[in-house]
């Protein structure tokens, strides 16, 4: 399985995002990186599959969360709720009106799971993320509102190239994957979250 990431979209122009997008994608930019590097994933692996027969599956991973994150990994849910519980500054870049979509890792997981159980004809590439969308200012007040904390909000200027919205279309994993898709929305996953975070901060 190759665990690939929303980020072969780019800053999309299409959205909801459905695998049959190609992306758009700065090959240059400060983000090419991660994102060509998740791209030429994928076509090694799908060019292995077809030179070898291997047999592969691609997924799409879609931003995830949940407890055991790294308080520094510098993810957007753990670097908010670390900044909520210890009453500093919530660092937003740019507007907080670019969007994503924050899937729990409960239903990742389960989606994997039937990934791998799926029709060895069905290979992918599958999206993996939960398709309800939230600003980031939206995510901000809701861990504000969760920890009950006094931090306020400010604001930084947005990196080069970062994505300004991302959903992902989940149809084809519905079809493919026995009905699969997200049963943790964000409140509960966030509330389990922060409870972790709450533990290992003490």
């Amino acid at each position: 399985m190759q665990a690939s990431t929303s980020e072969v979209y780019g800053d999309p122009i299409v959205h909801p995002q459905k695998e049959d997008y190609w992306g758009n994608v700065n090959p240059i930019g400060l983000r090419s990186c991660y994102d060509e590097g998740k791209r030429c994933a994928e076509t090694l692996f799908m060019d292995y599959h077809h030179q070898n027969k291997v047999a592969i599956k691609i997924i799409r991973i879609f931003n995830t969360y949940g407890p055991n994150m790294n308080v520094n990994d510098g993810r957007v849910v753990s670097n908010f709720i670390v900044q909520a519980l210890k009453g500093e500054n919530i660092t937003m870049y740019g507007d907080g009106f670019q969007t994503r979509s924050f899937q729990y890792v409960d239903d990742l997981v389960e989606g994997m799971v039937r990934m791998m159980n799926s029709d060895p004809q069905f290979l992918g590439p599958v999206n993996l993320g939960n398709p309800n969308e939230f600003s980031m200012l939206e995510l901000a007040k809701t861990i504000i509102d969760l920890t009950g904390s006094v931090s306020k909000i400010i604001f930084m200027p947005l990196p080069k190239d970062d994505p300004k919205q991302r959903q992902p279309n989940i149809e084809l994993a519905k079809e493919k994957l026995n009905g699969w898709e997200p049963k943790v929305q964000l409140k509960e996953g966030l509330e389990k979250t922060i409870a972790y975070f709450e533990g290992i901060l003490k």
